[in-house]
């Protein structure tokens, strides 16, 4: 156990998510996704939801801004509109991490190629059906001179 860190990000997790790069995508699926046969990386999180697990994954993966669309969900059959309960408690999810960005649907073959091709995917115990996602890794922005220059200035190392 870490501090500070979703006690969901299992050793094997938290090493795919570091060692993925700008740009690389990680898929979190349901339970009944093909997930051994899609996967070139397969973190099993059994006995846990979708939304759990992308909570976690979004308390640390950056999402990547240099492309219009970094989010994707599966769609319900072919129908890109309609929403079930699991797909609103996703885009509510994203929000709360990624309030700037929308979750775009992907009908069928589209998000199944895209899964195939994602760095590594996350097979959860989700019952609900057409509970997948797919996140693009983003970067972490260097800080900048003066960033956290008030909160140095505060410290004095060698005052007790």
């Amino acid at each position: 156990m870490l501090k500070g860190l979703n006690p969901l990000l299992s050793p094997e997790l938290l090493s795919t998510l570091r060692a993925m790069g700008h740009g690389d995508e990680i898929a979190i699926v349901d339970g009944n996704y093909p997930g051994v046969e899609h996967a070139r990386r397969l973190i099993r999180l059994d006995g846990h939801g979708i939304v759990r697990v992308l909570d976690a994954v979004l308390s640390v993966l950056p999402i990547d801004d240099f492309v219009p669309d970094a989010i994707f969900r599966s769609t319900v059959k072919a129908d890109r509109d309609k929403l079930d309960p699991v797909h609103e408690e996703m885009i509510d999810c994203c929000a709360r991490h990624e309030p700037h960005r929308q979750v775009v649907p992907l009908v069928g073959a589209d998000f199944y190629n895209r899964v195939r091709a994602a760095h590594a995917v996350i097979q959860t115990s989700e019952p609900r059906l057409y509970a997948n996602i797919i996140l693009r890794k983003g970067v972490i922005y260097p800080e900048q001179a003066g960033d956290h220059a008030v909160e140095k200035a505060e410290v004095d190392p060698f005052t007790y």
